[in-house]
């Protein structure tokens, strides 16, 4: 243990002077670093919470690649796509592909007594993966697939299930057009479901991807497209050119034509509003640095100038002005360190209580999830401790050579 640790240890733990003019001001800066740490802990974690879940809904709800054909245009009447046989399981070969479900799409209309609504009905499977829509099931049942007929079962979002004053159980008429004809088909509502993604919820209607086909008149070997889901979406580009120069190869001996679009081609607004996000934590993370810094700065001119006779008798006992500024570093540092762990558990506790109770809650409406979701992650917390510290002792370096100005005579007779 050096000296200079040795004398801002017992300064630090000094209790039974309780005149000392620095008290306020140390407090006031402590808790300054120890607010300033809390805020960029669940500024990051509410954030980072908050794209992840997002990014989830989004990919829940649609996925990760869509692979359609160069003939459909940007509505959701699809264009037929020839599907081979071994093309599923071609893409589930490249690495990072976690699974493939065939889908189409098709605008309809469901028609009530009372009322009616525009749609868009979308084709599952049975290598749909329901695995998300099952967590956000509110009524009923998820549908039954039947191998020999299509199912009649239709899913529908319960805020369109109350608009049309409808249930689980009932029937409802659905109406579509192809080649300028109008076709009937009577379907029952079998569950409804609220993912809190109003576009989602408010646009489309689940349904067998085979009454889809019947409907377009398509062969069994054809639909609208294939949904792929990665492992992870961080290396979504990686997955999407292995995806495409496999379709690319596969296309040219078949003679067929696929376009393949991420997510991110999907929904640039969603994603481009979420990358805003980052500037707003950034803006966060500096203001705070900063009050944290000047809070530590103000506290420290405070000690040194209480302390300038204990500065004297340094010198005169022949000390120099880096060891004496070594006393005065590590005594800011345990304050530091102080205002962080005060900071650490401010922060933390108020994350994992929103976390386990989800007692703020969000319009989903407006923000697609309907409470402040948080993620709890141990680089980020790292990270902002480390930076806080760094950028702490960094901002009084320049104050604690204020020790260099005083002498041993005057710091003596200072009173």
């Amino acid at each position: 243990m050096s000296l200079e640790y040795f004398i801002a240890k017992r300064l630090f733990f000094k209790t039974e002077d309780q005149k000392q003019v620095s008290r306020p001001a140390v407090r006031i800066a402590t808790l300054g670093i120890a607010t300033g740490l809390a805020v960029m802990l669940i500024s990051v974690s509410v954030v980072v919470g908050f794209k992840r879940q997002v990014e989830k809904n989004i990919v829940g709800l649609s996925s990760h690649i869509q692979v359609t054909s160069y003939q459909s245009n940007y509505s959701y009447e699809m264009a037929a796509m020839d599907l081979p046989e071994q093309l599923p399981e071609q893409l589930k070969s490249v690495p990072g592909v976690r699974h493939v479900q065939r889908f189409s799409t098709k605008p309809g209309i469901i028609k009530t007594e009372d009322s009616f609504q525009t749609l868009v009905f979308k084709g599952f499977g049975p290598d749909f993966d329901w695995n998300f829509l099952e967590r956000y099931l509110l009524e009923g049942n998820l549908p039954e697939l039947n191998d020999n007929l299509p199912s009649t079962q239709v899913l529908l979002s319960a805020e369109i299930a109350r608009r049309l004053k409808l249930t689980p159980g009932d029937k409802l008429l659905c109406y579509f057009t192809r080649d300028e004809q109008l076709y009937t088909r009577q379907w029952e509502l079998c569950g409804t479901f609220d993912t809190h993604f109003a576009e989602f919820d408010k646009t489309f209607v689940l349904v067998d991807d085979r009454q889809i086909v019947r409907l377009n008149a398509w062969d069994s070997n054809q639909a609208g497209g294939l949904e792929i889901f990665v492992d992870d979406i961080r290396e979504l580009p990686q997955v999407e050119s292995e995806v495409y120069n496999l379709l690319f190869q596969t296309g040219n001996l078949s003679g067929n034509a696929y376009m393949v679009q991420s997510v991110y081609d999907l929904n640039p607004d969603l994603f481009g509003w979420l990358d805003l996000l980052d500037m707003n934590v950034w803006l966060i993370l500096v203001l705070m640095i900063f009050v944290s810094g000047f809070n530590m700065i103000s506290g420290l001119l405070i000690l040194i100038l209480e302390r300038t006779n204990l500065i004297g008798m340094l010198k005169a006992m022949g000390a120099d002005n880096v060891s004496v500024r070594k006393v005065f570093l590590y005594l800011s540092s345990f304050l530091i360190v102080r205002g962080m762990f005060w900071g650490n558990v401010i922060g933390l506790g108020l994350c994992s209580l929103q976390y386990y109770f989800r007692f703020l809650k969000l319009d989903p409406a407006v923000y697609y999830i309907d409470a402040v979701p948080v993620e709890i992650n141990l680089g980020y917390i790292v990270l902002l401790n480390l930076g806080t510290l760094l950028a702490s002792l960094l901002m009084i370096l320049g104050p604690s050579a204020l020790v260099a100005r005083i002498t041993p005579v005057k710091a003596i007779r200072f009173d």
